[in-house]
């Protein structure tokens, strides 16, 4: 039961990272030390899968691709989805600065974390993780734009989504922003337009089964050079996440509301010059160093986590 309860406060984490632009649940998922097991699970799903159901049951089946860890996981997602929707909304529209604050410090310290895991840093990996950065700045500079999607873009927005949800570093939420369709989802959401979110999380299932696998052989046959790209990726997406931003030209969307199109990042100093707006410089400090040491926390209940999961598999064995 405890560790259910872990794994469905980490699914919470998760959801709740996955909600906002700019940040990933994948990030959440690594440092809390679930990262393989989510991988191995998820791509479990495979005719082996059929064979065992057929052979020797639904029983044997659950326990070969984790069920009861994936069931708490993603109850855990689901449960924060439709619980912080509407707040993190809020946040957004009327506290930006001290929501992307706390999200700095997440993903400030999720980068030092996956940068502690490389051992190696060769000249490979230094480039590898180079890359990583350059492709996500290059992704934070995209214009967002809007459209009112039909139900088979719906679809395919969510297989390309959740792709980018499983990676640390690469936000869904950002890749359905660029693709025009994030309001109309988080909509659904706040909503339950179950339509919608059925076609949605239909496309997030086949891109996620078909994905996982190509990531999970990658990880196995070259963890380090795959570690330092996604270390690019999470240090790249501080761009993104940075708390201060003018907004340099703007666009009318569909709903008849002015949004930002372009932003440059600036100083506290300089946001409060041209924006004529308190920079809540402390609050916005306090919250960075709250996340550092939510990380610093997630990342002793990983090791925990790992621990624990070790022991059972050595009981099992034994």
């Amino acid at each position: 039961m405890r560790d259910t309860l872990l794994t469905l406060l980490r699914g919470m984490a998760m959801g709740a990272a996955d909600v906002v632009p700019g940040v990933s649940g994948g990030t959440i998922a690594f440092i809390t030390g679930i990262y393989p097991k989510l991988l191995q699970s998820l791509s479990r799903f495979d005719l082996q899968l059929v064979s065992i159901v057929r052979l020797q049951g639904i029983k044997a089946a659950w326990q070969y691709i984790n069920g009861g860890f994936l069931l708490a996981l993603f109850s855990g997602i689901g449960i924060s989805i439709l619980s912080l929707a509407r707040f993190i909304s809020y946040m957004m529209e009327h506290q930006p600065l001290l929501l992307w604050s706390f999200f700095f410090g997440l993903i400030l310290a999720s980068s030092l974390f996956i940068a502690r895991q490389i051992t190696r840093w060769s000249a490979a990996n230094i480039i590898l993780a180079f890359t990583g950065i350059v492709v996500a700045i290059v992704i934070s500079q995209l214009r967002p734009v809007e459209v009112q999607a039909c139900m088979g873009f719906i679809f395919i927005a969510g297989a390309i989504a959740i792709t980018a949800m499983i990676l640390p570093g690469i936000s869904g939420s950002f890749i359905l922003l660029l693709l025009g369709v994030y309001g109309q989802v988080l909509g659904a959401v706040k909503t339950f337009d179950l339509t919608l979110l059925l076609y949605f999380m239909s496309g997030c299932i086949i891109g996620l089964l078909s994905f996982v696998k190509l990531l999970n052989w990658l990880l196995d046959r070259f963890y380090q050079p795959v570690l330092s790209v996604l270390m690019g990726f999470v240090t790249g997406s501080l761009v993104m996440v940075w708390p201060w931003k003018q907004v340099v030209s703007t666009y009318t969307s569909s709903s008849g509301s002015e949004k930002p199109l372009v932003q440059q990042l600036v100083t506290p100093f300089e946001y409060e010059l041209a924006t004529g707006q308190s920079s809540q410089l402390v609050g916005c400090i306090a919250l960075i160093v709250v996340a550092v040491v939510f990380v610093v926390v997630l990342e002793k209940l990983g090791d925990q986590y790992n621990e624990s999961d070790e022991q059972s598999t050595d009981s099992q064995v034994g």
